[in-house]
């Protein structure tokens, strides 16, 4: 058989085997040991952190008779055929070659006959996000009513394009990513069994490189033992993943924050010459400033990274590294980081960055100074402002002491006077509709407001809700707005008026005529008709021909029944008021 990758040979085949995910393993062999597996399980995670080794390695747990505390055996003939990949009753899916109805539908059909060879049907599909819409629902059935010897594993690094519905009818578990330490060991455990010499410095490049991934990690060093014969040093690690020496890192920065802009060019020049990827390069920076920041704010941290060389260069930059400048730094080196990924010149973009962050630098000082400057003020000024604090407090303590009285008056507050409308009435239009008023077209008027206001719009019957009609003749009415801004916006409204006219047609059957005025003015004009028209004429003289004549005939034979009925306790028992 020919040569496998590292990551082939050296995948877990037991839960103990896998690196970084406690919780995750101690729950699934708890299951399997107390036979209280469920029938549909989840595994989300970043690639490369034991997804799809866990659900193998479940597969054979539960279908293994020599089972120990939850592990499988791995010598059965059961465990040696899923291992190879030969157990018909282990299928792996890939989804994103089998993501159509028809291969889900297909899977629907068969999981109804029970297993042939081993306790428990178990479909592994890995990247499940990657089905079709029509695929997770023909799924969902599937899911929800499973036969009881069929178990359902799906994994996935992006959960969220997962349907809430899939979600809710599975055992979700969350693989984290692998820590740096645990990816050393694991790399360590590998190399030693193998009997390859390795620096560790190396090692720690390699961690850093692979992001959290065991997968990763394993290929990369994959990669360096071919290219060191079978010996992994910190230069052939640089090399391969195109990370920069963190003595490089610290020239550079250095010069830097100096401002030395021409020999940090000359640096940075030397850096690309040797290969390195200048997307790398960025990001090691970044971290590199990230590290000084965390030493500078607690030094404990990062000695305890075990990814970083702490050394006497390290802490001499450190220490003289300005804060602000390496928190404007690190904002710099971000925004050029999304520039560059658009871009097809990252050289240039490294070397703007280089004069950026030197001239940033000078900047800082400049404030720096400047700060430094107001700070050391003369003391003769300082001294002279404390004196004259002191005589403003003197003087405000005589003031205090002289106060002897304090008389307080509370004043009414008077209610706010409501200005009169300034609005203009053309009594043109008023008085011949007050000349033919009637009580009972106004009576009339008001039975069918209401329905009236029903028929207007809702924007319309907000601008009607606080007006009434006041006075009606058989062809026209005038009606009263609480509001003058109300009155405004209806008077010069032509839609509300032909929906109000349109609508006194359609209920009563004649063509009015519409005359608006705020409700403060029209007891003024109705008193000047009154006085206006009295006597103009013998119709006028007539008091049941001038406006509300016959309500007040009606009203004052109330009025005379009210007194007879009460006596001499009329005035005080009853109130009259206008309608």
């Amino acid at each position: 058989m020919g040569y496998q990758a590292l990551y082939r040979v050296w995948r877990p085949q037991k839960f103990v085997d896998l690196v970084g995910q406690k919780m995750i393993t101690q729950t699934l062999q708890n299951a399997i040991m107390t036979q209280q597996t469920s029938h549909a399980y989840l595994f989300t995670g970043p690639r490369g952190t034991g997804k799809t080794s866990a659900a193998k390695i479940f597969a054979k747990a539960v279908n293994c008779h020599n089972q120990k505390d939850g592990e499988p055996c791995n010598e059965c003939a059961t465990c040696h055929a899923i291992t190879e990949g030969r157990l018909n009753d282990v299928i792996e899916i890939d989804a994103a070659s089998n993501n159509s109805v028809d291969e889900i539908r297909d899977i629907r059909d068969k999981v109804k006959y029970a297993p042939t060879q081993a306790d428990y049907k178990v479909y592994i599909i890995d990247e499940v996000h990657m089905l079709s819409t029509g695929a997770f629902n023909a799924l969902l059935k599937t899911l929800e009513e499973p036969p009881s010897n069929v178990v359902f594993i799906l994994a996935t690094t992006e959960p969220h394009k997962i349907p809430a519905t899939i979600i809710s009818r599975t055992q979700r578990f969350d693989f984290k990513r692998i820590t740096n330490d645990d990816i050393i060991a694991r790399m360590q455990y590998i190399l030693t069994e193998k009997d390859f010499k390795y620096e560790e410095r190396a090692l720690r490049v390699i961690a850093k490189a692979s992001a959290g991934g065991m997968r990763d990690a394993l290929s990369i060093l994959d990669q360096v033992l071919s290219f060191g014969n079978d010996v992994v040093t910190l230069e052939n690690a640089l090399l391969v993943t195109g990370s920069v020496k963190h003595e490089k890192l610290n020239q550079y920065l250095k010069l830097v924050f100096e401002g030395e802009t021409a020999l940090a060019l000359q640096t940075l020049q030397e850096v690309m010459a040797e290969g390195k990827d200048a997307n790398r390069l960025v990001e090691d920076v970044i971290d590199y400033c990230r590290d000084l920041l965390l030493y500078q704010a607690s030094p404990s941290i990062v000695e305890q990274n075990s990814l970083l060389d702490i050394d006497e260069d390290f802490k001499d930059l450190a220490d003289k590294t300005n804060v602000q400048s390496l928190y404007k730094a690190i904002d710099i080196l971000n925004e050029q980081q999304q520039n560059m990924r658009f871009s097809t010149h990252a050289d240039i973009y490294l070397e703007v960055l280089t004069v950026k962050l030197a001239q940033l630098t000078k900047q800082v000082k400049v404030a720096q100074k400047t700060v430094d400057a107001i700070q050391k003020a003369p003391q003769e000024e300082i001294t002279q402002l404390k004196l004259q604090v002191k005589e403003l407090k003197q003087a405000v303590g005589n003031l205090q002491k002289g106060t002897v009285k304090r008389v307080e008056t509370v004043k009414e507050k008077k209610a706010p006077v409501r200005k009169k409308s300034s609005a203009t009435i053309d009594l043109k239009r008023v008085y011949p509709i007050l000349a033919d008023a009637t009580r009972d077209d106004l009576i009339k008027l008001k039975d069918i407001w209401s329905d009236l206001m029903n028929m207007l719009s809702i924007t319309q019957r907000a601008i009607m809700n606080v007006s009434k009609p006041v006075a009606a003749s058989a062809k026209g009415v005038i009606v009263s707005f609480d509001y003058d801004f109300l009155y405004e916006k209806a008077d010069g409204n032509t839609a509300l008026k032909d929906s109000l006219i349109q609508g006194l047609e359609r209920l009563i059957g004649e063509d009015y005529k519409l005359v608006f005025m705020p409700k403060d003015k029209w007891p003024e004009i109705r008193e000047k008709y009154l006085v206006e028209h009295q006597g103009s004429s013998e119709k006028d003289e007539q008091p049941d021909n001038r406006p509300d004549s016959k309500e007040q005939a009606v009203e004052d034979s109330q009025i005379t029944a009210a007194k007879q009925l009460f006596g001499e306790d009329f005035n005080q028992i009853v109130k009259i008021k206008e309608d």
